[in-house]
């Protein structure tokens, strides 16, 4: 796939949505968007996520260099954090001790992982931020860390998966450009945390192991879905007919 049939997507679609701003028919976006949707899905199954920030921010997404003597000092730092971090989780007396679910979690190790990376020598981290500067817990990338020596920038997206689920197919990362809730606001490099853990055994989370990925070269997928909420099917005004039935 060329890396220009993005562009065109997001062209496309700015297109398209300033006529419909201009008091054309409201269907004028989706009449320009979707048939080229249908025509070129096939060519949005392995669409460069570098190409997706750089469109949807205006941001780089810069890769490890394994040959830079900060980035493996970073990276070795970050190591060091992590074994921290899973030393305290798996911990009897650690709050997440008392979670039932693996998705209540996420947001505990991430609270953990700042604390700890905080601590470390010339590293800041903080939860990423929007261009409003407000902190938002939940959309991609979850943590910033920033080497103060080289003022560079790592986004970290911690994701926790159980033990033997790695080779799965379902859909485990998710990226969703929007202007306001952006919080991509600086070349970086960006990767992802993946924790793997045994489930929780006896009342107990185990978390085993951790690897580092960078997403320079990940490739993702788009998944075109139209959406509508209850509130916005069950209008009084779209409402033809209702009725329950008689109490006995």
């Amino acid at each position: 796939m060329r890396h220009g049939s993005l562009f065109v997507a997001c062209a496309l679609l700015s297109i398209a949505c300033a006529e419909a701003q201009q008091e054309k028919p409201a269907d004028s976006a989706a009449a320009t968007f979707i048939p080229w949707l249908l025509q070129g899905k096939e060519e949005l199954k392995q669409v460069p996520f570098s190409d997706v920030i750089l469109y949807a921010t205006g941001k780089k997404v810069r890769g490890i260099d394994r040959g830079d003597e900060a980035d493996q000092r970073v990276l070795k730092q970050l190591g060091a954090a992590l074994n921290e971090t899973l030393k305290r989780m798996n911990a009897p007396d650690s709050p997440v001790q008392s979670v039932a679910r693996v998705n209540e979690v996420s947001a505990p190790f991430e609270n953990m992982l700042r604390e700890v990376l905080n601590k470390a020598e010339g590293l800041t981290c903080d939860f990423a931020k929007t261009a409003a500067e407000k902190v938002q817990r939940s959309g991609y990338p979850d943590l910033q860390l920033t080497d103060d020596a080289t003022k560079r920038i790592y986004y970290l997206d911690p994701k926790l998966y159980a033990m033997g689920s790695r080779e799965s197919s379902f859909r485990s990362f998710y990226f969703e450009p929007k202007v306001a809730t952006n919080k991509v606001r600086a070349d970086a490099v960006h990767l992802i945390l993946g924790i793997a853990h045994e489930g929780r055994q006896a009342g107990h989370w185990s978390f085993r192991r951790w690897e580092i990925v960078d997403l320079a070269q990940f490739k993702v997928r788009l998944k075109a879905e139209f959406q509508g909420s209850n509130r916005d099917m069950y209008r009084p005004e779209a409402t033809v007919a209702s009725g329950a039935p008689e109490e006995e």
